[in-house]
Formats: structure tokens, sequence, C-alpha cells
């Protein structure tokens, strides 16, 4: 919709914004949720995702309901959204999203290729984005067979919690990547959200970012 009618797409994110406008936020938002569970759609959901708590969307694994409850935040206007749709449209002509699995994703890359991996991090995302089911070595194993294929991998992991006072260990199979750096990423998104008022200043954590080139 982003490239074909992106007037529509923005239009879908105003109308479920003025349903917030017309009522309490809370209500405004479970009754979108409640309309995206009755019947899945992209214009229930992309408003749900700028809006929901934190910007984690949850599913049911058993019947694929959205249970993410309403954000603390204030959704972002009509107007930048459609700043934002504008400015993307120009980003990504001739791009292709595909809902498919990562092994077959990255098994279509060919030599010169980046690849880019965000998986469930171990050690605070174990129930999120169906992590139960992951198998971390399996994705090892796929970004083995790119690197030997000639195809670029950048992986984004558990890197430190608490201001480096925890690093998060992760059996990194030896000799796969060539760098790891290790990226801040400022304080905590969700504890800025749980603790609200306070300063944070020993929630800041930083990812590693593994390269294989």
């Amino acid at each position: 919709m982003l490239q074909s009618d992106p007037e529509q797409l923005k239009q879908w994110y105003s109308d479920r914004y003025e349903i917030l406008l017309r009522q309490e936020k809370v209500a405004g938002y479970e009754q979108i949720k409640a309309s995206y569970n009755a019947c899945p759609n992209g214009a229930d959901l992309l408003f749900l995702c700028r809006s929901c708590y934190g910007g984690v969307v949850r599913f049911r694994q058993s019947d694929g309901y959205m249970s993410t409850p309403c954000g603390v935040h204030k959704p972002i206007t009509p107007e930048n959204f459609a700043l934002r749709v504008d400015e993307w449209k120009l980003l990504t002509p001739g791009a292709e999203i595909a809902c498919i699995g990562y092994a077959e994703a990255m098994s279509m890359a060919q030599p010169g290729d980046l690849v880019y991996c965000d998986p469930p991090y171990s050690f605070s995302q174990s129930i999120l984005y169906g992590a139960q089911s992951f198998s971390l070595s399996d994705l090892f194993e796929a970004i083995q067979q790119c690197k030997m294929r000639g195809v670029r991998v950048a992986l984004s992991i558990d890197g430190t919690k608490k201001s480096g006072n925890t690093v998060c260990k992760i059996p990194i199979p030896e000799g796969l990547f060539e760098q790891d750096v290790l990226v801040n990423c400022g304080r905590s998104m969700l504890k800025r959200f749980q603790m609200t008022g306070q300063t944070l200043e020993q929630e800041v954590v930083a990812d590693r970012l593994l390269l294989t080139y």
C-alpha cells in the first residue's frame, strides 16, 4: 500500500486516530483492537502498531489474538504519519516484502548481498515474537551457509543490560563472525514506560552487532 496507494494508507491511520479523539483513549484503542481480532486486516494493525504498549505487538499462539494493551504514549498525529509515508515511499521503490521463514529468505541471498538478522533476544524477549520455538543454533547454521556463499551477514543480539553491569552470555560459534561491536542503545525503551518519572541512569543497554565481514 505504501507504493501502490499511499493516500489510502494515510486515510487508514487518520480514520482510526479519529476514533481515539472521539472517546477515552483506551476505549478507542480497545475498539480498534476488537475490530482487528474479529477480522484481521492491515488497516487496523497499522494503527495498533503505532499505539500499543511499547510498540511491541503480541499475538496469542493458539489463535492469533492480538493481546497488547494500549500504550501510555500519545500516538503520532495523522499529519506526522503522513510525512513518514511520503518519506518512506521515496526510500523504498522496488522493495519487496515477504512473510516467509528466515532460512528460506537467507537461502535466496546471492554473493555480495547483505542479510540483517534481528532474532528474539535470549535475555529479554523469551516470551515475545514466538521466541519459545526459536533456535539460535539453527540461525547460526543459516548464517554459516550464507558466509560460505559470499553473502555478508549482520546480526543484532543481546549485549549488556543495566549500564553494562550485566553482560549477556551468548554461545557464539568460534570463527563465524569477523567483527563484534557493542552499540549503545541508550535507556531501555520498555523501562521508560515502566518507570515513569525516574532518570534510568542504570537502565542503559547495549546490543552486540556481529558481522561476518
